[in-house]
């Protein structure tokens, strides 16, 4: 049992996006990881990090995770944090993993000034620069593909991917 692909990166790299548009392509279903712990908690992921901390999401999160890596078929989509757990790094070594990598001008561009991202909250592109250079060695590990996602459409990126697992 196992996703078809799964895709990690940073905020504004394209994850969802990319996802939803992998899956209507392989005619298979598309699961993101950071909705199904919303749907778990029955709230917003800032309202989780408000309410119980980043260490409450990030247990929900390895829940999540745990239970989509498990079905069959789907193109998973992790949230760009998922990463930092070892025991989560572990058990992608497995999988079709893609890492969906930006430049911080483009994922800056993407984000935006976003309140429902916790982590991006003050100085976007100091919290986002910050956040990419501590992570980038992680989705490096975890990653059997990079995929460059600046400058081009999700079509485009869509078709990198595919053309990678066939």
């Amino acid at each position: 049992m196992s996703p078809i692909v799964v895709l990690v990166g940073p905020p504004g790299s394209g994850k969802s996006t990319i996802a939803a548009l992998l899956s209507q392509r392989l005619g298979v279903p598309h699961r993101d990881t950071d909705t199904d712990t919303e749907a778990t908690a029955g709230k917003p992921i800032s309202d989780i990090f408000v309410d119980e901390g980043e260490a409450h999401f990030r247990t929900l999160e390895r829940a999540a995770i745990v239970a989509a890596l498990e079905a069959d078929g789907e193109v998973l989509s992790l949230g760009g944090g998922a990463i930092l757990d070892a025991g989560t790094r572990a058990d992608l070594a497995g999988h079709t993993v893609v890492f969906l990598d930006v430049s911080l001008s483009e994922a800056t561009k993407r984000v935006g000034l976003s309140v429902a991202r916790p982590l991006l909250l003050g100085n976007v592109r100091t919290q986002l620069r910050n956040l990419m250079e501590a992570r980038r060695p992680l989705y490096e590990e975890v990653a059997k593909q990079t995929v460059l996602t600046d400058g081009k459409t999700p079509e485009q990126i869509a078709d990198e991917i595919l053309g990678q697992l066939s």
